[in-house]
């Protein structure tokens, strides 16, 4: 059988199931292409067994003293945690919370308490948007509006004239839905005076703000002190199991942790998570800086490897990533590209694309792209020669015309 009459068995196989079961199998073997394969622009850890997850607190006891005891509610190892990330982004104190979901809603109530408004302007592809099924509005008693849809951040005209009052500016940094994109440091200054203007704090959804050094040229401590608060992620960046800290004044910390325990965040212990988020700011956030270096060199390859293999259009977005992580969208049908990708895998041991595609019009798909550590052992030339294995699996006829 040829490889173009195999590849339309396989994706007839699964023509006549429900998107839900193809989403399934698909990720099923897309998992176990990515598992096998000897070579990918990235390893995030989640996608890992088991026994190479606890392999990540090998070594733990360099960063922290294991004969003292394990943290209860939220002391001991935990409370270490909470003091580095303070140190880290320069902020009086620091909360940890389970999931970055109860973090921000926690904050953003919290500062709704002291504004008197409950008003939350933010982008309508900021993660509470597109991600938490209106966990603002359900839950916390918040009320969302949009200061914009454009695939960029606010800026300090549309802050400064957003047409009724708001208590919060929620800065999603960067913004992920748009393709990993930040603003200038002068954007990001002025949007930040624009709204302390008009008498609202600023939130920084820094989920993964770790990496945004390289772009605004500024260390951690100066770019989160732009904000009245800001929010990081444990393991989007840095690899842990999961968590995150809220960081800001020191009453408003305070009051979270009430909040945090209200919200059914007040674990009883969370040392296995702490000490993994403890190993990523010890191992990968010193690495983040050499990922966005080399994920412009990725991308540039991407872009050459698809010219030269003759496909019609290619989008890398942005074209110059502002992060390691940014877009890649191609003219075929998802079906398709989920297809070539996971053949890739299982045939080559490279797996360029590792991450699902996505529908972004008809004939038109898109997938984040990832570089981290495994990353930074390719070439320009050895992505481009991937480009090339990649695109050998694309029927012809599947281009979009």
């Amino acid at each position: 059988m040829s490889d173009t009459a195999e590849q339309g068995e396989q994706i007839s196989d699964i023509s006549d199931v429900s998107d839900e079961e193809k989403a399934k199998r698909r990720r099923k073997r897309r998992v176990s292409a990515y598992r096998s394969a000897k070579r990918t622009l990235a390893r995030p850890g989640f996608l890992g067994t088991l026994r190479e997850r606890l392999a990540l607190l090998d070594g733990a006891g360099d960063l922290y003293d294991l004969d003292e005891s394990a943290d209860i509610y939220g002391n001991g190892v935990v409370e270490a945690l909470e003091e580095k990330v303070a140190g880290l982004l320069g902020k009086e104190a620091a909360a940890f919370f389970p999931t970055g979901t109860m973090a921000q809603q926690t904050a953003l109530r919290c500062w709704a308490g002291r504004t008197g408004n409950a008003t939350v302007a933010l982008h309508a592809l900021a993660h509470p948007e597109v991600h938490e099924r209106n966990a603002f509005s359900q839950v916390s008693g918040l009320r969302p509006v949009r200061v914009t849809s454009e695939p960029r951040l606010p800026t300090a005209d549309e802050v400064r004239d957003f047409e009724e009052p708001f208590g919060a500016l929620m800065l999603e940094l960067p913004l992920r839905d748009a393709g990993f994109v930040l603003p200038s440091w002068e954007e990001l200054t002025a949007v930040v005076e624009a709204a302390h203007e008009r008498d609202a704090v600023v939130h920084f959804d820094g989920a993964r703000l770790w990496e945004s050094t390289v772009h605004f040229g500024r260390p951690l401590d100066e770019i989160a002190g732009l904000a009245d608060s800001v929010y990081v992620s444990f393991y989007k960046s840095l690899d842990g199991y999961g968590g995150a800290a809220l960081a800001g004044p020191k009453t408003l910390v305070e009051e979270a942790k009430t909040w945090r325990h209200r919200y059914g965040g007040q674990v009883f212990q969370q040392f296995p998570t702490a000490l993994s988020a403890l190993a990523g700011l010890e191992r990968e956030l010193p690495r983040l800086p050499d990922y966005v270096t080399h994920a412009r060199v990725v991308a540039a390859a991407l872009r050459e490897g698809f010219a030269a293999a003759g496909v019609p259009w290619v989008r890398v977005h942005p074209e110059v990533p502002y992060t390691h992580d940014f877009q890649l969208w191609l003219p075929y049908d998802v079906d398709v590209v989920s297809e070539a990708a996971i053949r890739q895998g299982e045939e080559t041991d490279t797996m360029l694309f590792a991450n699902a595609w996505d529908t972004k019009g008809p004939g038109l798909a898109f997938t984040e792209v990832y570089v981290r550590a495994a990353g930074l052992e390719w070439t320009a030339d050895d992505v481009q020669a991937a480009v090339a294995e990649f695109v050998a699996r694309l029927p012809e006829e599947a281009v979009s015309k």
